[in-house]
């Protein structure tokens, strides 16, 4: 169980106790090394010609789709590295609503995220593919449609094995 004391300006101190970190159920990068070092490669093949910063929050808004807290801490963690902005981070859980703080690239790429990550709703929807192929090229928009596959696989990776957030440092894996 993890403790934090706040000594607040002469309010006297209080202690949160927090819920036990939880015991991940398996290390499948070490158990399945091979597997790990491929998706760590085609990680890096799917980002190429993409934006860091479009491609943290791509990851970011799958990894809440998904659910995903080891990826929410690990992207958010390198969107801010790579120059982020916290409140548009803090904004994409909410960012149909919050349209103002993205461009419409990053719009559109946000919807084609959605689109893909969440199948169970059926295809991808032929007007949030027109809009991606709007705002990218052909090259980069096979990029931003493999940089959100693989996101989703990792993503399955860290809910099955129930990976623990809290550790990443930015740029870790790279």
């Amino acid at each position: 169980m993890t403790t934090e004391t706040d000594t607040g300006a002469g309010t006297g101190t209080t202690t949160a106790e927090y819920a036990p970190e939880p015991t991940p159920r398996l290390d499948w990068a070490e158990l399945a090394p091979d597997v790990f070092k491929a998706m760590i490669r085609l990680d890096a093949a799917a980002g190429q010609g993409l934006d860091p910063r479009l491609r943290e929050l791509v990851k970011i808004r799958a990894s809440q789709l998904n659910h995903c807290a080891l990826c929410l801490d690990m992207h958010s963690k390198d969107a801010l590295a790579a120059g982020e902005s916290v409140e548009r981070i803090v904004q994409l859980s909410a960012w149909e609503e919050s349209r103002h703080f993205y461009t419409g690239k990053e719009l559109a790429a946000l919807e084609l995220t959605e689109a893909v990550t969440v199948l169970t709703d059926g295809f991808v929807p032929d007007e949030v593919y027109e809009k991606a192929a709007e705002h990218f090229g052909e090259t980069e928009l096979a990029q931003l449609i493999a940089a959100i596959t693989v996101i989703n696989a990792w993503n399955r990776f860290g809910v099955t094995c129930r990976r623990t957030p809290g550790h990443y440092q930015p740029g870790q894996h790279k």
